[in-house]
């Protein structure tokens, strides 16, 4: 198996969401990355970043979120452009993993009409409320009639212990990373925002666009307790990693 780290966009946003010691009105940018794992039985995405009209307008797409987030990318900057730098079509696509529902890993949804999804069964219900605009749910993102798999235990995507969904709650209440298993470069745990920068890891802090702290902590020690285990963390919104991690071709396997 084969996994692309692919361009999703890049938000800019307060810093001190994600940092203590950040200074008033400091503000951070932050890549939003999809990964494309080519497996034997077909091409699975994990998350698809940002719709592509958020570069250009985007409050028409996000509304009030749009002043919180703030996309900060070029127009060709988008995982539809990235997948076709490596030949491949959203017709190529067999599989999409949503981590979760908010508007940059599930934006470019749309595009797969072709692929069976997979997400959270409390995820999914969470979207149904009437109040999930006001917490980053926007309906046009994931609301599409393809086919649909809930989940809500660890669930092995092809049986063979290649991809592992692990569900990791605490930022949304289904919130949840993918455990690649490669044969060359060794496991790698997608952790989405389960894990939004290496610090919220190493120093147990708590995000304040987190839905249950105690959940998430909890999630953080299930996630170290897979690191020790020899799985490198891939962060969901990390700048300095995102600049480490080969990209787009230059893939892992």
């Amino acid at each position: 198996m084969k996994m692309h780290i692919l361009s999703g966009g890049k938000l800019r946003m307060n810093r001190s969401i994600y940092y203590a010691d950040a200074a008033r009105g400091e503000q951070l940018d932050l890549p939003v990355h999809s990964v494309l794992l080519r497996h034997a039985q077909g091409n699975v995405l994990f998350d698809t970043g940002c719709h592509p009209s958020v570069a250009v307008d985007a409050h028409a797409r996000w509304g009030a979120l749009a002043d919180v987030a703030v996309p900060v990318m070029a127009r060709d900057d988008n995982l539809i452009a990235d997948l076709g730098s490596l030949g491949l079509a959203p017709s190529d696509i067999d599989v999409v993993i949503n981590s979760h529902y908010h508007s940059d890993h599930c934006g470019c949804n749309e595009f797969f009409k072709n692929a069976s999804f997979f997400i959270h069964r409390a995820e999914f219900a969470r979207v149904q409320a009437e109040d999930a605009v006001k917490v980053g749910y926007v309906r046009a993102d994931w609301d599409h009639p393809f086919p649909l798999t809930q989940f809500d235990t660890e669930t092995d995507v092809f049986g063979d212990d290649k991809l592992v969904i692990v569900p990791l709650p605490g930022h949304t209440p289904g919130m949840s990373g993918a455990l690649a298993n490669l044969d060359r470069d060794g496991s790698f745990l997608l952790a989405s925002d389960a894990v939004s920068v290496r610090t919220n890891l190493d120093e147990r802090f708590v995000p304040k666009n987190t839905w249950d702290a105690d959940l998430f902590v909890q999630s953080l020690d299930a996630i170290a307790r897979i690191e020790r285990g020899g799985a490198r963390v891939v962060c969901g919104h990390d700048l300095a990693e995102w600049h480490a991690l080969r990209k787009g071709a230059d893939h892992y396997a």
